[in-house]
């Protein structure tokens, strides 16, 4: 009886542990499989801490045996923690990538590695991984995302021929969530370019748009501006400037403003414009100074004319020449004459412009 019920027993223990470890199969696929459909819905704050016990309880017998799904709960606990942005996550992902032997999975992580970089800023550690990802490998919206974050990693370090293209693709599509900084990104790359056309299309689109509605009115001024509109970039800045928001390039647009009413003659409008844009500018060239001496010289405020035209003497240019006959004008209409014999002077020992040193002789000599 003893001998009979030994091997019943026997049979019975095995049963039992093949039973226990069938179900402990199960309930790790039922909890991977949750962590999964958490990790589909992009709730990785669900699915990360599912992952992160599978991953720990793995064995190396787990990871021979059933190693099909010991390599899923690896590779999913793995991405999981990148997205929770984990301490540990970047060594594991460049470990996993370098280590699997499934290619599409490796290069998967790669991506995923590159996205946790972006996300990070550290954008010239992101490039490679993009450029050795492989799209096959990704749903359409992993697809769309790498476009623009390899765009705007190109961008940001200043590789514009390799961004202009992601960001082109990206910017002709509507429904795409970065469609707005994708048009952005792109127009100046083509205002830079000065492909005018290409970059006011997309500057048109932004305009609006709270993040860029302070950068983006300057940038469509100079283009109506270059492109001979030259009354829609005027009435364009004005409105722009009378709206009352504070514009990143506001002493530019109101540069450009002063310059257009200078070319228009109207001198009386330039004047405003000039004077603020030279008084708050850390750097002005000579030519707006000049604009500005002159407006003051036809609004006859002869002491501001003077001020401006003193700054503009000692080059070889008809810039310089121009301006010392002005300054000796200007002189004499305030009664210095012997200031004016000396600007006259500089004047005529200028050789740009001959009429012009004639004439200054001729004054000189009066006097």
């Amino acid at each position: 009886m003893k001998k009979i019920c030994l091997p019943i027993v026997s049979c019975f223990i095995t049963l039992l542990s093949y039973s226990q470890q069938t179900f402990f199969i199960q309930a790790t696929e039922d909890r991977f499989n949750e962590a999964k459909e958490y990790f589909q819905k992009e709730q990785y704050n669900l699915a990360y801490p599912i992952l992160k016990e599978l991953r720990q309880s793995l064995t190396e017998t787990d990871k021979i045996n059933r190693a099909v799904i010991a390599q899923e709960i690896e590779y999913y606990a793995i991405v999981s923690s990148l997205k929770q942005n984990e301490s540990n996550a970047e060594l594991d992902a460049e470990i996993y990538a370098d280590v699997t032997k499934n290619n599409a999975r490796a290069q998967m992580m790669r991506f995923h590695l590159a996205e946790y970089y972006f996300r990070h800023q550290r954008f010239s550690d992101a490039i490679p991984l993009y450029e050795g990802a492989n799209i096959a490998n990704l749903s359409n919206r992993e697809v769309a995302d790498m476009k623009f974050h390899q765009g705007y990693a190109y961008f940001t370090t200043q590789q514009f021929a390799q961004a202009k293209p992601l960001l082109n693709a990206i910017r002709q599509v509507k429904s795409d969530p970065n469609y707005i900084d994708a048009n952005y990104y792109y127009g100046f790359i083509a205002y830079r370019d000065k492909q005018y056309s290409e970059a006011l299309s997309s500057f048109r689109i932004v305009e609006n748009e709270e993040q860029y509605s302070a950068i983006v009115p300057f940038y469509i001024t100079q283009i109506n501006y270059a492109q001979g509109r030259k009354e829609e970039a005027i009435a364009y800045a004005e409105k722009k400037l009378s709206e009352g928001k504070s514009q990143f390039y506001e002493l530019e647009l109101k540069q450009l403003l002063g310059h257009a009413y200078f070319e228009k003659k109207q001198y009386a409008k330039a004047l405003p414009y000039l004077q603020e844009y030279v008084s708050k500018s850390k750097k002005v060239r000579r030519e707006d100074l000049y604009e500005l001496s002159y407006s003051y010289y036809q609004a006859a405020n002869y002491t501001k004319a003077i001020e401006g035209f003193k700054q503009l003497s000692g080059k070889e240019d008809s810039l310089s020449q121009h301006s010392m006959y002005l300054l000796g004008d200007a002189y004499l209409k305030t009664g210095q004459k012997s200031n004016a014999r000396n600007a006259f002077l500089f004047s005529s020992s200028n050789s740009s412009n001959q009429t012009q040193r004639e004439i200054s002789r001729f004054n000189y000599a009066k006097l």
